[in-house]
């Protein structure tokens, strides 16, 4: 049995370590509200968006913008959004994950070839493909110090011009879609080209409205769709936002559950081994009298 230093270590060293934990629950609980409010109001508008530019494209030709052209995926880029920090459960490696899987499944001849690119969201992810020497585009590890649609737009802005230039054939997005706190789901979306089935679907959901419009109607798509792309990435990352703060508070609220428990135990092995050290001191004792009523 642990001596008794050994265990009263480990006990103070438990209760700092569930007082950090339920330190870093309450702040991740104040920041996934704000989080929360962030996307819940920027999704209306996104599906909105949607559905007005699937409501105007509907009766456009294919080629009428060259973000709607399909093309052989033969140069492909994955935007991974993952998180700066850890202590987030397992929010972080899923992300990764499926990416990896995604990867596996559908381009894994072009990652042979060398023509699999990664755009990094997040230093947990930026780290963990620099580390296995993929071709990561950019280091973006300081989006969430200042997070806001201009800053997320100048990501947007960067892949659009790389799928004009012909860089890119595909672009795909991996990120985690906040359902609620305790609930978490891996997305994988096409970003570009935009998806023809998918406006298609958006059309059919949407009133099909008459619109009298001024500029042409050419002229509005070729406006909302580089606006709509913007906005599906930023929709992405403050969903991972809200995902990552609803991951970490549950995780926290776990470990401060489990330092409880490990207390309890120390505490039990403490007191045990008190009580050992006290009979051993009497039997000694009682041991010693006997001795000497002996002489």
């Amino acid at each position: 049995m642990a001596n008794l230093k050994e265990v009263r270590n480990r006990i103070s060293s438990v209760s700092s370590t569930q007082q950090i934990t339920k330190a870093m629950k309450m702040v991740s609980a104040a920041k996934l509200k704000r989080a929360t409010n962030a996307i819940v109001q920027l999704r209306p508008y996104a599906k909105k968006l949607k559905e007005l530019l699937s409501n105007l494209s509907s009766s456009l030709e294919d080629g009428s913008s060259p973000f709607l052209q399909q093309r052989e995926p033969v140069r492909v880029l994955i935007v991974v959004v993952t998180s700066n920090r850890g202590l987030a459960g397992a929010f972080n490696a899923n992300a990764i994950k499926t990416a990896n899987n995604l990867i596996a499944e559908k381009y894994s001849e072009q990652l042979k070839a060398g023509n699999v690119s990664i755009i990094a969201i997040g230093k947990k992810s930026q780290e963990f493909y620099e580390r296995r020497k993929y071709n990561v585009i950019g280091n973006n590890t300081e989006l969430y110090n200042n997070l806001n649609f201009v800053n997320a737009s100048l990501i947007t802005e960067s892949i659009m011009e790389g799928f004009l230039k012909g860089q890119y054939d595909r672009v795909e997005i991996v990120y985690n879609h906040f359902k609620n706190a305790a609930m978490q789901f891996l997305i994988t979306e096409q970003l570009l080209p935009v998806p023809k089935t998918e406006l298609a679907e958006e059309a059919k959901n949407a009133a099909q409205v008459d619109y009298i419009l001024e500029p042409s109607q050419e002229e509005i798509i070729a406006e909302l769709i580089p606006k709509n792309i913007k906005i599906q990435l930023y929709r992405a990352v403050l969903d991972s936002v809200a995902s990552e703060h609803g991951a970490r508070m549950t995780a926290m609220d776990k470990a401060t559950e489990n330092a409880g428990d490990l207390l309890k135990a120390l505490k039990l092995s403490y007191n045990q081994a008190r009580q050992a050290a006290i009979t051993t001191e009497l039997t000694e004792i009682v041991s010693g009298a006997a001795a000497l009523s002996a002489q």
